[in-house]
């Protein structure tokens, strides 16, 4: 019999303890989720020095991206994580979730980081003595409280000196976390039996736990706060250590026999894990320490290159490296996105060839739908894409509808002047040529477009129509001479039989246009690539020729 089995039936035949309290404990990770991903890499690996050590596409949706900080070699108990919901909707921290984290410094580098978050503009509170050591609060650019403990025992094997913080400042690796709860003896009970922390110490409504790590955990009594409420500036989940697969699959099975709200196993390629919600709410895994953060990647290149995970068979690595959010590290040119009226985004190629292509989704889509098929089309060129923001059922579209073949007028024409007013600014804000602009809209968002030609004329001088059909019940007298447009509507598409109307409508207001018919339906494919790519091309060579 190993040793392992011998400890896992031990801890099994025990009638009160069920988890890792006798093997090594302490935090793993602790991810969060962050609404913007460039001032989340200024954060983390700028100002707070941490090393950016992996990047992946989502687990659970690869169109997710997902960032792992942590010290120069990613250890276990170092990192943190992050979910990139660009632009998406934030959370509200309550009962059921982490609210705090907090990460070790060295209680001389107090002073240090005082000084330099007045330098780099960020409001901070303290110190102050937390449990007997100093402690300096933050929030980071989504709000999330982040402390700088003073825990002089608690050292990293692996310090990050690749930033500009001196190594004898720098992170250490995670120190805790605060969890509200509104069953604080119950929440406190499940921690200690199966994660293997143990009380330090109680202050008022907080009882602290530490684990062989060294490591904390704050369960803060929170009965009669507001709940938690997932989104963008919240904690996920934190995550506590295992020293293997056994470890992690006796804990499930202690779950399993209390009834426990415990899930399937999960294989993440650097760890293992289990998830499970504690009795107050918070979600909490265990993960294993290995393989870890190097077994795709040596130490020397960590975090450098976009992995997605090994069973995503399906996923194709260049569509999810133009969809997913680009971020630049500090030092380096980036884009400074402006506040304008829609939500948008930019897809910088690798070698861009001075080319933008302006896209608006159809129903149900976002800034980043169309950009796979139109990096097919122009592999050189900067794609912008923009959000619609009329919501049907929780979704983006770009006006609202009535009917399926009829639409609020009022709408479209505000909706048009507010897109019109965002052109500008992003003409002005990112020194875009708007006569070099190339629009793309498909369904509801080429309906915008093809109405905008009249109701703001002169704005779209080149444009693609891509399943469109006119969508005003009554069209403003405008000149489109110079205006150069590809329609491509579907042969079996019931909007189809709309696209002649529409052409001859807007050749009649003296637009060049071009159209073609695919033999499929309303659904965008690999058939319309070679189609825009030929339109494209005799455009450019009438550009030359005059």
């Amino acid at each position: 019999m190993t040793l392992a089995t011998t400890l896992i039936l031990a801890l099994l035949a025990s009638p009160f303890q069920f988890g890792l309290s006798s093997m090594a404990s302490g935090i793993h990770h602790i991810t969060l989720i962050t609404r913007k991903v460039q001032a989340n890499v200024d954060f983390y690996a700028g100002f707070l020095g941490m090393r950016l050590v992996k990047q992946t596409a989502g687990f659970e949706d690869a169109t997710q991206l997902h960032l792992f900080y942590g010290d120069a070699e990613g250890t276990p108990g170092s990192l943190v994580t992050f979910l990139v919901w660009e632009d998406g909707a934030p959370g509200r921290a309550g009962y059921g979730q982490i609210s705090e984290m907090s990460l070790a410094i060295d209680p001389a580098s107090i002073g240090y980081w005082l000084t330099r978050a007045m330098r780099f503009g960020f409001r901070s509170e303290g110190p102050a003595d937390e449990f007997g050591e100093p402690v300096l609060r933050l929030k980071d650019p989504d709000n999330v409280i982040v402390k700088l403990a003073g825990a002089k025992d608690l050292k990293s094997q692996a310090v990050w000196d690749g930033g500009d913080v001196p190594i004898e400042h720098a992170v250490q690796r995670v120190r805790g976390a605060t969890m509200l709860t509104e069953k604080p003896a119950e929440s406190r009970h499940f921690i200690e039996s199966h994660f293997g922390y143990r009380l330090q110490a109680n202050r008022g409504t907080i009882d602290r736990l530490v684990s062989q790590s060294g490591d904390i955990i704050d369960v803060r009594d929170a009965r009669g706060f507001w709940s938690g409420a997932p989104g963008t500036g919240t904690v996920d989940h934190v995550a506590f250590r295992a020293d293997d697969d056994e470890a992690v699959l006796a804990v499930h099975r202690a779950l399993k026999k209390e009834n426990a709200s415990a899930t399937n196993l999960h294989d993440r390629k650097y760890f293992r894990s289990l998830y499970a919600r504690e009795p107050g709410g918070t979600l909490m895994e265990l993960a294993t320490n290995q393989p870890g953060m190097m077994v795709d990647e040596p130490k020397a290149t960590l975090g450098s290159k976009l992995f997605i995970p090994p069973k995503d068979a399906i996923t194709n690595l260049s569509d999810l490296k133009v969809v997913l959010p680009q971020f630049s590290m500090p030092g380096q040119a980036r884009i400074n996105y402006r506040d304008l009226p829609f939500v948008h985004r930019f897809y910088t190629p690798p070698e861009p060839d001075g080319s933008v292509f302006v896209l608006l989704h159809g129903s149900g889509g976002n800034e980043t739908t169309l950009m796979p098929l139109l990096n097919k089309v122009a592999p050189r060129a900067t794609l912008l894409g923009v959000r619609g923001r009329a919501t049907e059922e929780g979704f983006p579209r770009w006006y609202k509808r009535i009917t399926p073949f009829s639409f609020d007028q009022d709408d479209i024409k505000n909706e048009a002047e507010a897109f019109a007013a965002f052109i500008e600014g992003a003409v002005k804000s990112y020194g875009l040529d708007p006569k070099k602009i190339v629009y793309v809209g498909y369904s509801n968002g080429a309906n915008l477009l093809n109405s905008l030609l009249y109701l703001h004329p002169n704005l779209v001088h080149k444009a693609v129509l891509l399943r469109s059909m006119p969508v005003l019940t009554t069209y403003p007298h405008a000149d489109l001479t110079g205006t150069d447009l590809l329609v491509i509507s579907g042969k079996m598409d019931a909007y189809g039989k709309y696209a002649g109307e529409l052409e001859e409508r807007l050749k009649t207001s003296g637009a060049t246009v071009d159209s073609d018919v695919i033999s499929g339906g309303h659904d965008l494919g690999d058939a319309d690539v070679p189609i825009i790519q030929k339109w494209l091309l005799q455009e450019n060579k009438l550009q030359e020729s005059q």
